[in-house]
């Protein structure tokens, strides 16, 4: 497979979730190290965030890292670094984003990492974390999610943006749900 093979299949995957892999963390601070040696003081801080981040959570193995920048306008000035570093991104996609810029690695026709630059600190960063904490301090909503993700992984297999959107209700619920 080419590189541009590789590349279209991995923007093209199908949504599949795997039982969790305890090498998940492992994969996240092996290119958070990378991250920070190939684009050194670039961001504020860096985390595990995603369904991967989740011990017990079954997800789609796309380690989701959230790095904190200043402003989305610094994380414009990031874009073609971080691209050389190894990610792709879309200019397309990322102008529809307001509140972060979206990148991707893949390897062997799959998608590896997602990179979210979000403000430090902010509303986005925030959530984030919280929801992922609440999941991993939750058991029965952990469940509740991985009930409502199976469902969702069948029903847009193939879109991704989709079955993105159609989680967002479930996470705005339980972080409210949390105040």
């Amino acid at each position: 497979m080419t590189d541009q093979e590789s590349y279209i299949a991995a923007i093209h995957e199908n949504i599949k979730l795997h039982v969790y892999d305890p090498a998940w963390p492992a994969q996240f601070h092996a290119e958070r190290e990378r991250l920070l040696s190939v684009l050194p003081g670039a961001f504020i801080a860096v985390e595990h965030i995603g369904s991967t981040a989740v011990p017990a959570l079954m997800a789609k193995p796309v380690i989701d890292i959230m790095a904190g920048v200043e402003s989305i306008a610094s994380a414009d000035a990031l874009a073609q670094r971080i691209c050389s570093s190894g990610y792709c991104t879309s200019a397309e996609f990322n102008a529809t984003l307001a509140d972060r810029k979206w990148f991707m690695r893949w390897a062997n026709g799959h998608r590896t990492h997602h990179l979210h630059l979000v403000v430090q600190d902010g509303p986005v960063w925030q959530e984030h974390l919280r929801f992922r904490d609440l999941l991993c301090a939750q058991p029965a909503l952990r469940e509740q999610y991985l009930q409502l993700k199976s469902k969702l992984a069948q029903a847009h297999s193939n879109d991704r943006e989709a079955y993105t959107a159609a989680k967002s209700e479930f996470i705005r619920s339980a972080l409210l749900d949390q105040r």
